[in-house]
C-alpha cells in the first residue's frame, strides 16, 4: 500500500510555510500592479509541443525532467515546467487582442522530475514576469527594475546581487558561436560528459558549467562582446544606462547566458550567497524569438521567473499575524446568537474566532493560547440589553460595551 504521505519531491505548505509562501506572492502581486502588469493565469498542463517546440526535444527539461503524459482522449500533454512559454502560448491564441505592449504577472506551480534539494522541488511555484510587443531596451530596464522593487519590498536588496550579461543580436551570436565552438573543439575530450553534447546543441550553455574541468577551460574562451555589433554593443549599454540612472546596482557576469536559439540581448540573474548552490533567485532575458518559434508573429519579449520556496528561505522575521477577537457565549441557548455576533464583526472587517463547544472559562483559556486580543462575551442578561462584554486578554480587564458601537471601538483599539 501506497505510503499517505507527500511524493518525494512535493510538500505541503502549512502555517509558517504557508504564511511565507503568501507573504511572496501577495507582495510581488501588490507590486506588479504599481508597475502595471495585469495579472494572467495559465493552465497547469498544456499540448506538449508548447514546451518541447521551445525547449528542444534533446534539451534536458524534455528529455529528462518535464511530466509528460497521454490523455485519455489520446492527446499528448505535459505538466508545465515553466511559464514563459504557456504565456507565449496565450498570446498566440488571441488572449490580449491586438494592443501592444502588453505587460503580464502570474504565479503558482511548475513542476519538473529532478533530485530535490534545498529550495529544489519537483512541484514548485514561481512569480513570473512577461513584456511582450516592447523590442526597445527599455522594456529590459522596467521587467528587471519590477524584480528589484518586489525583492526591495520583500527585504532581500541586502542579500542579492544583479548579475548582467548581453548575448547581442543573431548576427552577433552566431557570429560568436562559430568562435567559441572553434575554441572548444580544442579541449573537446577534457570537457566534461554534458559539455561534449552540448558542443554540438547549445555551445554557449557550456559557459555556465559547474564542472570545474570545464571552468577552467571557458576561462580563456573569447568573450562573447568580442563578436558584438554596433546594434548590440549600443543595445547592451542603454540598458546599463537605464539601471544606473534608476540606482540599481549590478555586476557584469560575460558567463551568464541562455543556450536556446530565440534568446537574444539581455540576460540576467538577482542571485545570493546564502543558499549554497542554489544562488539564482530571479532570472529572466530577452527572448525575441520564442513567439515565432512557436508558431505566432514575430514578436519582442522579454520577462523573468522566481522561485517562491527560495525567496521564503530568504525572508527574515514575517509580519505579524493579524490578532484575533474571540466571541465566547454565555449561558445555555446562546450559541446562535454569539455566531450571529461573530458574524456582524467579520462583516465589519474584524478577524473573529468561534469556537464550537466548552464552558466559559476553557474557551477564555484557549483564546489566550492563540494570542488574541480580545473575547467578546454575551449572555441571556447582555442581550436584553443590547451590550456585550469586552474582555482585554493582555490587560486582564473586561467592561459592558453597548452592542451597537461595538465594532468601530475595536477598530480603535487594534
Amino acid at each position: 500500500m501506497t505510503s499517505l504521505r507527500p511524493v518525494r519531491g512535493t510538500r505541503d505548505l502549512v502555517g509558517d510555510d504557508m504564511r511565507a509562501y503568501r507573504h511572496v506572492v501577495e507582495t510581488a502581486h501588490r507590486v506588479a500592479a504599481r508597475h502595471g502588469y495585469q495579472e494572467i493565469a495559465t493552465p497547469i498542463f498544456e499540448f506538449i509541443e508548447v514546451f518541447s517546440r521551445p525547449l528542444g526535444e534533446t534539451s534536458d527539461v524534455v528529455s529528462k525532467e518535464m511530466y509528460a503524459f497521454e490523455d485519455r482522449g489520446g492527446e499528448r500533454l505535459a505538466l508545465r515546467p515553466e511559464f514563459t512559454a504557456s504565456v507565449a502560448r496565450a498570446f498566440i491564441s488571441g488572449a490580449f487582442g491586438q494592443a501592444l505592449p502588453v505587460k503580464l504577472f502570474c504565479s503558482g506551480p511548475a513542476f519538473r522530475y529532478e533530485r530535490p534539494q534545498k529550495g529544489r522541488y519537483r512541484q514548485f511555484h514561481q512569480i513570473d514576469a512577461e513584456i511582450l510587443g516592447a523590442p526597445e531596451p527599455l522594456a529590459d530596464i522596467e521587467v528587471i527594475a519590477l524584480g528589484h522593487a518586489i525583492l526591495s519590498e520583500l527585504g532581500l536588496a541586502d542579500h542579492i546581487t544583479l548579475e548582467l550579461n548581453s548575448l547581442g543580436d543573431g548576427e552577433s551570436r552566431r557570429a560568436y558561436r562559430e568562435r567559441l565552438v572553434g575554441y572548444l573543439e580544442r579541449f573537446k575530450d577534457d570537457l566534461s560528459e554534458d559539455s561534449q553534447a552540448r558542443l554540438e546543441r547549445n555551445p554557449l550553455r557550456i559557459l555556465d558549467s559547474k564542472n570545474k574541468r570545464d571552468r577552467e577551460i571557458v576561462g580563456e574562451a573569447p568573450r562573447l562582446t568580442d563578436c558584438f555589433n554596433e546594434t548590440s554593443l549600443r543595445f547592451y549599454e542603454q540598458v546599463q544606462e537605464g539601471l544606473e540612472a534608476l540606482g540599481i546596482p549590478f555586476e557584469k557576469n560575460p558567463k551568464l547566458v541562455r543556450g536556446l536559439d530565440y534568446y537574444s540581448h539581455t540576460a540576467f540573474e538577482y542571485t545570493t550567497t546564502e543558499l549554497g548552490a542554489q544562488s539564482a533567485v530571479l532570472a529572466g532575458g530577452r527572448y525575441d524569438g520564442l513567439i515565432a518559434t512557436l508558431g505566432g508573429q514575430d514578436t519582442a519579449g522579454i520577462g523573468w521567473a522566481a522561485g517562491i520556496e527560495r525567496l521564503s528561505m530568504l525572508i527574515g522575521e514575517l509580519p505579524a499575524r493579524p490578532r484575533t477577537i474571540v466571541v465566547v457565549p454565555m449561558g445555555d441557548g446562546m450559541e446562535i446568537e454569539a455566531l450571529k455576533l461573530a458574524t456582524e464583526l467579520r462583516t465589519a472587517g474584524h478577524h473573529v474566532d468561534y469556537g464550537f463547544k466548552g464552558r466559559v472559562g476553557q474557551r477564555l483559556k484557549r483564546a489566550a493560547q492563540q494570542n488574541a486580543r480580545h473575547a467578546v462575551m454575551i449572555g441571556e442578561d447582555e442581550l436584553a440589553a443590547g451590550k456585550v462584554v469586552l474582555r482585554d486578554l493582555d490587560a486582564g480587564e473586561q467592561q459592558e460595551i453597548e452592542r451597537a458601537v461595538l465594532g468601530e471601538h475595536l477598530s480603535r483599539r487594534s
